[in-house]
Parts: C-alpha cells; structure tokens; sequence
C-alpha cells in the first residue's frame, strides 16, 4: 500500500472538517495573492485589504519578511483570513499555521505535501493545470483545488472545458487573472474565487499603500459581483 493510500485510510475523519473549512474559508471571490517585502508593508496591505471589502490573503511564502508578516496581520487583523502560499515543504505547512495560517496553498501536488497535509488535517489547496492532476487531487479529497499557472494553461476556456465532467472541483485559478479578465473566469461555474496579484502589485515606493490597495480591492470586488463603481 502506497503513501497515498496510507493516509487516505488513516485520516479519513479529517476529510469532512478540511471539506467544510475550505467551503466557509473564501469570503470573496477575489483573493489577493500578496508577496510581502517587510511587515510594515504587509500591515498596510492587509489594512487596504479590509477598508476595500476583502477579508481574506495568500501571503506567499517566498521572502524572508512572509511568516513574521502572517504573524503581525493576525494580531492586528483578527478578522482576517490568512492563507500560506508557496508551501513547497512540510515545514513551511507548520511554520504557517504556527503563524495564523488556516488554508494553504502550493502551486503544484506533490506525494510528501499531501502526505503531510493529510496527516495533520491541513486544508490545503494543491495546484493543478490538468484534467489528470485534478482528478488526483479529488481523489485524495482535495477539493479545492489551485488552477496555476491559470492563463499559461490555457485560460478560461481551459478551465471550463476540464471542469465540465469534474462536479465535484472548486477551483481558485490563479496566474495571469487581472481585473479585465476576471469575469470569464467568474462564468465557470466551478471557480468559487480567484487569485489575484494585481491587487498588492508594484507597491515599492508607494506613499499611501493602504490607500492604492483599497481601490484596488473594491475594484475587484465589484467586478466579482458585476457591479460597476461610480
């Protein structure tokens, strides 16, 4: 018996909680995919975040400033959902939840990640770009499922075309959404949100960073509703 199998059999009383957590985790439809140089910055994100109508953030992990930042926004921001990003190993998973993480994401589904998240019950998003590594992580019980990277695979269309026969997805596409495109993503009925680094891009240097990210963020949550800011 496999890894897989293992964990499968051994932990399938967390199948149901990771399920309900991943169902209730996304508030909006927009997550803000964020790469954070220092926790002031993040601070000041996660503030524009909230005033803009979002309550929920993947901080990747791929600097140095990423789990002292999680760590800070969930002190500061109790309300906020916080997501670990870039999870490449089963440390970065225990280091993120010791840091306010409740949902963590990878950009790809590798047999240790989701060894390890089935082992400790994590609600983890494993990323996929085709039919096969999705119907993988279905039937590890993931899911919600990471559409990446989401326009190089082939875009909407892709999307709609390898969800159709897969009821049981919920895909967080993420990679290449802007705001223009974001409403085609938003018609397939499988994608509960998506992943958008538009929202904290190009920040360095910015004066009001907590202003520019609260435009941006009811921006893109008018967009996800079809309603137009006047």
């Amino acid at each position: 018996m496999n890894n897989y199998s293992n964990h499968i059999e051994q932990n399938t009383e967390h199948k149901t909680d990771r399920i309900e957590r991943t169902n209730t985790w996304l508030r909006q439809g927009v997550l803000p995919v964020v790469v954070i140089s220092n926790v002031k910055q993040g601070l000041e994100i996660a503030e524009g975040l909230c005033a803009g109508g979002i309550t929920q953030i993947e901080i990747t992990l791929r600097t140095s400033a990423a789990l002292q930042a999680m760590g800070e926004i969930a002190k500061q921001f109790p309300d906020m959902h916080l997501s670990a990003g870039t999870v490449l190993t089963a440390e970065q998973f225990d280091q993120s939840a010791d840091h306010g993480a409740t949902l963590f994401i990878s950009p790809g589904l590798t047999e240790a990640l989701a060894a390890h998240a089935l082992k400790k019950g994590y609600a983890w998003v494993p990323g996929v770009a085709t039919a096969s590594e999705m119907m993988r992580g279905l039937e590890l019980g993931f899911e919600l499922l990471k559409f990446f990277p989401a326009m190089a695979a082939g875009g909407p269309k892709a999307l709609a075309g390898i969800t159709a026969p897969l009821a049981a997805a919920r895909v967080v596409p993420t990679g290449g959404v802007t705001l223009e495109n974001l409403p085609q993503w938003r018609e397939i009925k499988a994608v509960q949100a998506v992943g958008g680094t538009w929202l904290t891009a190009g920040l360095d240097g910015v004066t009001d960073v907590a202003k520019v990210v609260e435009q941006r963020a009811a921006q893109a949550v008018a967009a996800w509703n079809g309603t137009v800011l006047v």
